[in-house]
């Protein structure tokens, strides 16, 4: 057992790694010390990547319809989720949602597509996109993100002007046949060494929520670690009606907390990303994990709305974070976005129901 977050802190910032007793400690850190852990942990964030925020934004660019069961997702083969469902976007409409989300602040876009894997004319299809968007936006980012891939496939990408590829590992190896049957934990594991092999820059992470002790989300983000991800996503589970993990609420705002702090002690210098169901597990503790964190995704998600993208951005201004190469807005002086004040026409005196 560390003597303080502090101490720990110090000795990550001079290099050491992160034990197995140590991070069982940080998740159970009590709920009244939470804030201290926070504190801790900010240290490592700014001391690699300052106030600034990475900013990504996804693309679906294939909905619905896979044939992998992944109990976790709304896309999953059997899903009965009312989600959009899709086959390939056009070329023009890929592009054209990756233009917003550019314009919108973001750095990078992630192109995805449902499916077990692509098959070859499908990279073709997503190599052409990436052409068009990069002749469009030549400075941006592009991570791929298109299932188990086979051999010569990450190489394609990289020849089109993909920079990374993201394929998440979402739970400890122990775990992985819980919630998957039609793949392995070690499938996955293949593909992200194939993109590494490639030149791409490796995005993996997790998702939280699905039942996983404490033990085995040691073990996700020890491997995470071990396998050299550039990029960890931390997804919170989103238990949609239809799938096998619907109803399934195991998630608090301060366990949220605990959790992005041991990814950023698990891995300093890596870029952690608080993604998918923030808005539903975090709640009004999402500025706090900015302090954590140094990335998310702007806006929507692949099957479910998020919160709007100027919130994200007002978010993330109002903690005092600035988004990786924003330029500074004109006249962002404080109160500037602020809402008109709202004039009481409810309760005491009315005839319309309190607010309470």
């Amino acid at each position: 057992m560390f003597k303080t977050y502090d101490v720990l802190t110090d000795r990550l910032l001079d290099g050491a790694a992160l034990d197995r007793g140590e991070a069982l400690d940080v998740l159970a850190t009590p709920d009244e010390e939470v804030l201290h852990l926070v504190a801790a942990a900010g240290r490592l964030r700014r001391a690699h990547f300052g106030d600034t925020v990475k900013v990504n934004y996804l693309v679906n660019l294939r909905s619905g319809l896979c044939p992998e069961d992944c109990g976790y997702c709304s896309q999953r083969l059997g899903s009965t989720a009312d989600i959009l469902t899709y086959s390939w976007l056009p070329t023009a409409d890929a592009v054209r949602q990756a233009s917003a989300g550019i314009q919108g602040g973001a750095s990078r876009v992630c192109l995805v597509a449902s499916g077990r894997g692509p098959g070859d004319r499908d990279v073709e299809r997503v190599a052409g996109i990436v052409d068009e968007l990069r002749t469009e936006h030549p400075g941006v980012e592009v991570c791929a993100c298109l299932g188990l891939l086979r051999d010569g496939q990450a190489e394609r990408l990289r020849e089109a002007g993909v920079d990374a590829y993201n394929h998440n590992l979402n739970t400890a190896e122990s775990r992985y046949a819980d919630i998957c049957s039609t793949h392995t934990y070690d499938d996955r594991v293949d593909t992200v060494a194939k993109a590494q092999a490639a030149g791409l820059s490796p995005c993996s992470g997790l998702i939280v929520g699905m039942g996983e002790t404490d033990d085995e989300l040691v073990d996700a983000l020890f491997a995470l670690r071990e396998l050299g991800s550039d990029s960890i996503p931390v997804n919170f589970l989103m238990p949609f009606d239809g799938t096998p993990l619907a109803g399934t609420w195991l998630l608090d705002p301060l366990r949220c907390l605990r959790i992005l702090a041991l990814a950023r002690m698990v891995a300093p210098a890596t870029e952690v990303r608080m993604a998918g169901g923030r808005e539903q597990h975090l709640r009004s503790l999402q500025p706090l994990a900015l302090h954590v964190v140094n990335s998310l995704f702007l806006g929507d998600y692949l099957t479910s709305e998020g919160q709007t993208a100027e919130q994200d951005l007002q978010m993330i201004a109002d903690a005092g974070f600035t988004v990786l190469g924003a330029e500074p807005r004109a006249g962002s002086d404080a109160g500037s976005t602020a809402e008109q004040t709202a004039i009481r026409l409810r309760g005491a005196g009315t005839t319309q129901a309190p607010n309470a």
